[in-house]
């Protein structure tokens, strides 16, 4: 089966569950009628248009985007460090966002919508301008990973400390944070949200050419022209934009970064960037959207968190990847 066919069959597959998203829910909506709305078409029932365009649309690009963010984000950090383990959180990019949010709950006594993205995004860019400092300083990939692990670990240690000093509203509310949804962004701030994820998407389309003569070797990258200085910085950045933007909005989202690189590699059996890229991004879109109408299945009106999903996902094929190259 060609490229191309992969492409139309996963273009395909992800309008159709994309679809489906819109029509699961609490409240059931036929689905002529689910047409009729996103038409424009008179007759529909107003209460049924407020559902599709303020809920269900928006949680659908939300995830559709996030997916694919952090998909790409995924190949990217396990392209650069070469490491089939490399996800968004490995950094520690995510959890300076769960720490921004943490400080701002306990310390405020408030879980509104406004101060969390904005911790978040702060918590996170203080977190990547910590990383670009330290690899002003350090030549080798490796220790630059290695220091965002140690990251990853000092930020998880002070959010203990600040977990076990919350209140039970302050810890409710941070676990809830914590588990993900979709449905955070809404129809306001959707166009904000999407020109923020599309930017990083549109730069990692440059790194292209750089990461397949990266995973020839630094060495023969050097040799091909490529500035390995550069391609440090830009990884760093659009990883690091990726992941403050989706944890500030989304929460941190686990897995889907981790585990769709590798999916990718096994549907179109190659490890060039090229092909990869695109593919990244409509098999990220593709789990998340599964995810969501997972989460939205229950007709008894509760939305499941993403992160109760997601590992159904990502689980098997992180032990795929490991019993795999044992």
């Amino acid at each position: 089966m060609s490229n191309q066919l992969k492409y139309i069959i996963l273009g395909l597959l992800t309008v159709l569950v994309a679809l489906c998203s819109l029509l699961l829910g609490a409240v059931s909506i036929p689905i002529q009628e689910v047409f009729s709305i996103l038409c424009g078409q008179d007759g529909v029932s107003a209460h049924w248009e407020y559902i599709m365009w303020q809920m269900r649309v928006p949680a659908m690009l939300t995830a559709a985007l996030t997916g694919a963010s952090l998909g790409v984000a995924g190949l990217l950090l396990q392209s650069y460090f070469r490491n089939p383990l490399a996800g968004p959180s490995i950094l520690g990019i995510t959890n300076g966002a769960n720490l921004g949010v943490a400080l701002v709950i306990v310390g405020t006594g408030t879980s509104a919508a406004f101060n969390t993205i904005g911790a978040a995004m702060a918590g996170a860019m203080l977190t990547l301008l910590l990383l670009l400092g330290v690899g002003r300083l350090v030549r080798q990939s490796v220790t630059l990973l290695i220091v965002g692990i140690l990251l990853s670990y000092l930020t998880s240690a002070i959010l203990t400390l600040i977990h076990y000093n919350a209140s039970a509203d302050g810890v409710q509310a941070l676990l809830l944070w914590g588990m993900g949804s979709f449905h955070q962004v809404g129809l306001t701030n959707l166009p904000l949200f999407a020109a923020s994820t599309l930017l990083p998407l549109l730069a990692a389309l440059w790194l292209i050419r750089p990461l397949n003569g990266w995973m020839l070797g630094e060495l023969y990258a050097r040799n091909l022209g490529i500035s390995t200085t550069q391609v440090r910085w830009l990884v760093l950045i659009v990883t690091g934009v990726i992941c403050a933007i989706t944890t500030a909005w989304c929460g941190p989202i686990a897995f889907i970064g981790l585990s769709i690189p590798h999916v990718a590699r096994m549907v179109f059996r190659t490890d060039n960037h090229r092909t990869l890229l695109p593919a990244t991004m409509l098999l990220g879109a593709l789990c998340a959207l599964l995810c969501l109408c997972l989460c939205v299945a229950p007709s008894d009106g509760q939305i499941l968190p993403i992160n109760a999903v997601t590992p159904l996902f990502g689980i098997p094929v992180i032990l795929w990847v490991i019993l795999g190259k044992r």
